[in-house]
């Protein structure tokens, strides 16, 4: 006997309530940390003496904690040369922050002529936040009305819901540990959001599938529960084939795209978990208050 996915179903919705609510808590209360894409920052335009690679750089602006700059020689053809020129583009930087930095890359990187050196505004300001808002919620309407047509709408509502789920819960704990929100975290939750909805897709078509042969001793709890556990080896193959990936990125990969990495990690998993646990869940429920109101009604109408 298969484990009981629905019949603990209420269990599953705790448990996303116990990770959403301390996130929704620490995004009221402390919100987020803005990268420089958002909150602008300062450009350094230098250059260097002797050649120097994006490493060498991030290695000394490790020691002032502005690891995630970003760093970008001018070509890929200037490494070779004697002497590349170095963008560095971080957070804001006051006077004494700012020559303390400069102190620091010529004691460990050698002199170098500093070309420019200016504030810049946000990458992503408030009006392509807000189209970026409002893209993703016609993504939405437009999922619906697809699942819709596919499904019904209780799929595609109880999908959305999903979805939101692992929105939140990539947004809380970033708020939560205050790691910083970039212009790669943006793409991040996009990426988590095309995932989530295809892994759920594929369960609601084999529950779609096994209503066609519908026995009558079987309740629809126990059909759903059967088409999870149908889909289930494809489910844990898919993520973690997505989360090998993303964990050698967040190892392996670069300071920039940890960020990256680390939200694919927590959104991947809160997506795979939602799909089982969650949307599922939300239909079978959404079915069964609707039919207990149908007989409620039918009982009343008949006395």
């Amino acid at each position: 006997m298969k484990f009981d996915i629905i019949g603990k179903r209420y269990w599953w919705f705790a448990l996303s309530a116990l990770v959403i609510i301390p996130g929704l808590v620490s995004m009221a209360v402390q919100g987020f940390n803005l990268g420089i894409d958002f909150t602008g920052g300062t450009l350094l335009d230098m250059k260097f003496a002797r050649p120097v690679t994006v490493a060498e750089v991030r290695d000394v602006l490790k020691d002032y904690h502005l690891e995630n700059s970003t760093i970008q020689l001018a070509t890929v053809a200037a490494q070779t040369e004697a002497s590349p020129n170095v963008f560095i583009r971080t957070q804001v930087l006051g006077e004494e922050e700012r020559r303390a930095v400069l102190s620091g890359l010529e004691q460990k990187l050698g002199k170098f002529d500093i070309l420019r050196i200016e504030k810049v505004g946000a990458v992503i300001g408030s009006e392509l936040t807000r189209q970026a808002v409002l893209a993703v919620a016609a993504a939405s309407v437009l999922m619906v009305l697809y699942i819709t047509y596919r499904f019904e709408f209780k799929f595609a509502i109880s999908g959305i819901i999903a979805l939101l789920h692992d929105v939140l819960v990539v947004l809380g704990v970033f708020s939560l540990l205050q790691k910083e929100v970039d212009a790669s975290f943006v793409a991040a939750i996009l990426t988590i959001i095309g995932y989530s909805i295809n892994d759920t897709i594929v369960i609601f078509d084999r529950i779609r599938e096994n209503l066609k042969t519908h026995r009558k001793s079987e309740s629809l709890a126990e059909l759903v529960n059967r088409s999870i556990w149908q889909t289930m080896t494809r489910s844990i193959y898919t993520v973690l084939t997505v989360l090998f990936a993303a964990l050698s990125l967040y190892f392996f990969g670069g300071e920039t795209t940890k960020n990256f990495a680390l939200a694919l990690i927590i959104g991947i998993t809160s997506g795979a978990y939602s799909s089982i646990f969650n949307a599922s869940p939300i239909w079978v429920t959404w079915k069964e208050i609707e039919e207990r109101r149908r007989i409620e009604f039918k009982t009343r109408g008949a006395k």
